[in-house]
C-alpha cells in the first residue's frame, strides 16, 4: 500500500495515538524519577555542607581561630571533594584549598553556585560547586562546599538518555504502526476484495482466514457465517418461488381451461354456475395460500398488534377436536381427546386456533384408514402442553426442521392436497407467543408439541 494512502488510514492514525500517549507517559515518569533522583542528591549534599559548617562554627566557639584553622587545614589535605575556604574579613585567605571567595551571587541563605579550576591528570579543568557561606564572629568568612561536577554530568547522562530514549521510542513507535496497520490493511483489504467479488455475483466467494482466532479471523468468520445465511436464504427463497409456480400453476391452469372449455361449448345456465362455482373453489384455495404466507410474514416479523388474553388450552383443544372429529370418522381414523381442566394460558384464540388446526388436518390427512390420531391438553414441567399425536408415516429426524420452512412437503410428487404452509405457520404462532414447537416421534407416527408458558410466566412473543 503506497505510504500517502497509508498514513490516511485509521488503523495509522490510532497506532499513533497509542504512541503519544505512550511516549507521554513514559517521560512523565523518566522526569519524574530524574527530578527526584536530582533532588534526593541535591538535598543530601546541602544537608552534609550545613553539618559540616555547623560543626566548623562550634569548633571556632570552642577552640577558636587557631583551632578552626587547624581543622581546616587537615580537611583541606584529606577530602578532594570537599571544598574549604577561612578568611579574614579582608578576604584575604587564611585556610582552606580555595584561594579566594568565589566571585558568583550568593542567596540569602548563604549558598553559592559556582565554577572553579582544580588540576586533574595534572590539567587544570574546570568544575562546578555549591557552597554554603558563614559569618563568624570577629568578621572571619567561613566557606564550606562540596565539587558537584559528577552529579552534573550524571544530570547530563540522564537527560541525553531521556532524550534519545524519547526519539528511539517514537522511531520503534512509529515503524511498528506502520507495521501493524499494513498487516490489519491488507486482512481489511481482503475482506474487501471477497465483498467486491460477492458483489459482481460470486456469492461463492467467502473471507480467508488465518487461523489464529484473532479479532480479525472473528470477524472472518462471522461475515462467513453471514454469507452462508444468505446464500440460504437465497437458495430457500429460490425455492420458494419454485414451489409457489408449482403450486399455483396447476390451479390457474384448472380455472382458464375451465372457463375456456365453458365458453367454448353451447352451454346452459347450470352448466356456467357449476363452472363459476368450480373457479371459486379454486380462487378460494388460492386465496388461503396467500393469506397464510401473509400470515406467516406478519408473525416472524413481529408486525402483528393482537393483544394476548388468558385462554383455557384445555377448550381450545377440545373446540378444535369437535370441529375435526366428523372428518376423522369419515377416513375410518380412531379420534381421541384428553383435555385436563385448569391450563391457562396468555394468547390470542384465533392464532392458536388456526396452528392446532393446521397439525389436525395435518395429522388426520397423512394417517392411513384405521390409523389413530389423538389430542391431548396437559401440564408439563411448569408449561402448558397442546399435543397432537398419529400413527401415520411420521416424519425422518433429518428432516424435521426443513419441513418447518415454507412450501416444504416431503411428498416429491406433491399431488396431495396442500400448501406445505401448514408447519411454517404454527412454528410462526409459536413464536409469537413464546412458545416451543418440537416435532418428535410417537412410535409409530409423528408427535407433535406445542407448549405454552403458563398464564403470569414472562415471554418473549406478544406483549
Amino acid at each position: 500500500m503506497p505510504l500517502p494512502r497509508l498514513l490516511r488510514t485509521s488503523a495509522f492514525r490510532l497506532a499513533l495515538v497509542y504512541l503519544a500517549l505512550f511516549g507521554v507517559s513514559a517521560l512523565g515518569l523518566l522526569g519524574f524519577i530524574y527530578w527526584n533522583t536530582a533532588g534526593f542528591i541535591a538535598s543530601q549534599t546541602d544537608q552534609t555542607i550545613e553539618a559540616e559548617i555547623t560543626g566548623l562554627a562550634e569548633q571556632y566557639r570552642v577552640t577558636g581561630l587557631a583551632g578552626l584553622t587547624a581543622v581546616v587545614i587537615e580537611r583541606s589535605r584529606n577530602q578532594r571533594e570537599s571544598l574549604y575556604l577561612l578568611a579574614a574579613g579582608n578576604d584575604r585567605a587564611l585556610a582552606g584549598n580555595l584561594d579566594s571567595l568565589p566571585d558568583a551571587p550568593m542567596d540569602p541563605a548563604g549558598w553559592i553556585d559556582f565554577a572553579y579550576q582544580r588540576p586533574v591528570g595534572g590539567v587544570l579543568r574546570t568544575h562546578q560547586a555549591r557552597a554554603r557561606h558563614l559569618l563568624l564572629p570577629g568578621r572571619f568568612q567561613l566557606l564550606v562546599g562540596r565539587d558537584v561536577e559528577e552529579r552534573s554530568q550524571i544530570g547530563r547522562l540522564i537527560r541525553e538518555a531521556i532524550v534519545w530514549a524519547a526519539a528511539l521510542t517514537m522511531a520503534l513507535g512509529l515503524a511498528g504502526g506502520t507495521l501493524m496497520s499494513r498487516n490489519m490493511l491488507r486482512r481489511i483489504e481482503a475482506v474487501n476484495a471477497a465483498a467486491r467479488e460477492i458483489m459482481g455475483g460470486d456469492l461463492s466467494r467467502r473471507v480467508p482466514l488465518r487461523g489464529s482466532g484473532d479479532e480479525m479471523d472473528q470477524l472472518a468468520a462471522n461475515v462467513n457465517a453471514m454469507l452462508d445465511q444468505i446464500q440460504r436464504l437465497l437458495d430457500g427463497m429460490r425455492q420458494v418461488t419454485d414451489n409457489i409456480a408449482h403450486d399455483l400453476r396447476g390451479p390457474l391452469h384448472r380455472m382458464r381451461t375451465r372457463l375456456e372449455v365453458t365458453l367454448a361449448r353451447p352451454a346452459d345456465i347450470a352448466d356456467y354456475r357449476e363452472a363459476l362455482e368450480a373457479t371459486v373453489n379454486e380462487a378460494e384455495s388460492l386465496l388461503g395460500t396467500f393469506n397464510a404466507l401473509l400470515s406467516i410474514a406478519e408473525l416472524e416479523s413481529g408486525m402483528t398488534r393482537q393483544t394476548p388474553e388468558p385462554l383455557d388450552l384445555g377448550r381450545l383443544v377440545s373446540d378444535v377436536a369437535e370441529l375435526y372429529a366428523p372428518l376423522a370418522e369419515e377416513r375410518g381414523l380412531a379420534f381421541s381427546v384428553e383435555a385436563a381442566d385448569g391450563l391457562t394460558v396468555a394468547g390470542e384464540r384465533h392464532l392458536l386456533s388456526q396452528a392446532l388446526s393446521n397439525l389436525v388436518d395435518n395429522a388426520i390427512k397423512y394417517t392411513p384408514h384405521g390409523g389413530q390420531v389423538r389430542l391431548a391438553a396437559a401440564r408439563a414441567n411448569g408449561s402448558c402442553e397442546a399435543v397432537v399425536a398419529d400413527s401415520g408415516p411420521g416424519i425422518p429426524t433429518a428432516e424435521r426442521e426443513r419441513v418447518q420452512d415454507r412450501f416444504v412437503r416431503l411428498e416429491a410428487s406433491r399431488h396431495r392436497p396442500g400448501s406445505g404452509l401448514g408447519l411454517s405457520l404454527v412454528r410462526a404462532v409459536a413464536k409469537a407467543h413464546g412458545a416451543e414447537f418440537r416435532l418428535e416421534d410417537n412410535e409409530p407416527g409423528l408427535r407433535v408439541v406445542l407448549s405454552l408458558p403458563a398464564a403470569g410466566q414472562r415471554t418473549e412473543g406478544m406483549a
